[in-house]
């Protein structure tokens, strides 16, 4: 799992662009070169290490195939044969991309006899597959 860990000022901007998600226009504003904003803007980046991970996150994101295993396992926990099955791939193929999303902490596994089951890892990652639906929709 990642520890990824913010300065009060970045976690406060990121609070503030979330509260202000549902309309994007707000968080456009007029262009200057004004020193409070500049300051406000270094102060909101977030560290190359938080950038990499985050980056490695949309990466797993960005392969159709992981996107639609996501939307399976965001409604219910499945075996990777049952995955595998509802996709039309192989078993060796799903577990292939199962090990990735594994290993990036976007699934989780539990073991029940001889199955394995997998779930998504936490509600962020609901979250983010929502938000991403949500978006597109507004197309």
């Amino acid at each position: 799992m990642y520890l990824i860990l913010l300065t009060a000022s970045q976690f406060e901007c990121i609070l503030e662009q979330v509260l202000k998600c549902g309309d994007v226009g707000n968080m456009r504003e007029s262009h200057n070169d004004d020193e409070k904003r500049v300051h406000r803007a270094r102060e909101c980046l977030v560290t190359d290490g938080v950038a990499e991970q985050l980056a490695e996150t949309f990466k797993a994101l960005a392969d159709a195939t992981r996107v639609r295993m996501i939307s399976a396992l965001a409604e219910m926990e499945l075996c990777v044969g049952e995955l595998a099955a509802a996709m039309g791939m192989t078993v060796s193929a799903v577990s292939h991309q199962l090990r990735l999303l594994r290993r990036l902490y976007l699934v989780r596994r539990r073991r029940e006899g001889r199955h394995i089951y997998y779930s998504l890892d936490d509600e962020h990652i609901d979250i983010i597959y929502r938000c991403g639906l949500d978006h597109i929709g507004h197309r």
